[in-house]
């Protein structure tokens, strides 16, 4: 008998692992062993695929580049591990185009971290995330939440909220992308990516 509830216990743990798993991949955007459902840039010589891992790292030119996903969002929530790598790290997500974009690293105008903070091109950083110091770990992994819906967008790090913006012109549709700024020596994975419509 506690043989046969041992069983039934380890087949129903085995099953309700796979379900989950399945619900976790329903909104997945990176399936972890290539660039499928991403634009891959000419000459790709900075984005590579390895054991579940998106990695980006800078060339010898440090030439920029920013992976776009195939389809386009309108409101939706964008989910993304991340983990710092070499070098100075400036990166971020970009949110329906290029803007607005959730800066993840080092600004390089700023010349400090601004992760979870919006840059908009022309104006810049008009809000800076809260708490981030405090939750961001630089040898780690980290998790980043962006919730975009209508003009507002909203950003957790590692399960805590640390913005809430509004844009002025937010664009009605876009892809989502991921940034390896130019001029930079540096590199910086991610995975877990998933974007769900809301």
């Amino acid at each position: 008998m506690k043989f046969r509830l041992t069983t039934l216990l380890a087949i129903t743990s085995l099953l309700w692992g796979n379900v989950l798993a399945q619900k976790a991949d329903k909104n997945s955007i990176f399936n972890g062993k290539d660039l499928s459902g991403w634009v891959e840039p000419d000459n790709n010589i900075w984005w590579t695929v390895k054991d579940g891992l998106l990695t980006v790292e800078n060339g010898p030119n440090r030439k920029g580049s920013i992976l776009w996903t195939e389809g386009k969002y309108r409101d939706f929530i964008v989910k993304a591990d991340f983990k710092m790598g070499k070098g100075v790290v400036d990166s971020g997500i970009f949110l329906k185009g290029e803007s607005p974009q959730v800066q993840i690293g080092i600004s390089g105008s700023l010349k400090r971290d601004m992760t979870g903070s919006p840059y908009i091109p022309g104006k810049g950083y008009p809000k800076e995330a809260e708490g981030v110091s405090d939750l961001l770990k630089l040898q780690d992994w980290n998790t980043m939440k962006v919730k975009s819906k209508g003009s507002t967008i909203m950003v957790w790090l590692n399960g805590k909220k640390v913005l809430k913006y509004t844009v002025e012109k937010m664009p009605e549709e876009g892809p989502i992308g991921l940034q390896l700024h130019p001029n930079n020596e540096m590199s910086i994975s991610f995975r877990n990516i998933s974007a769900k419509e809301i």
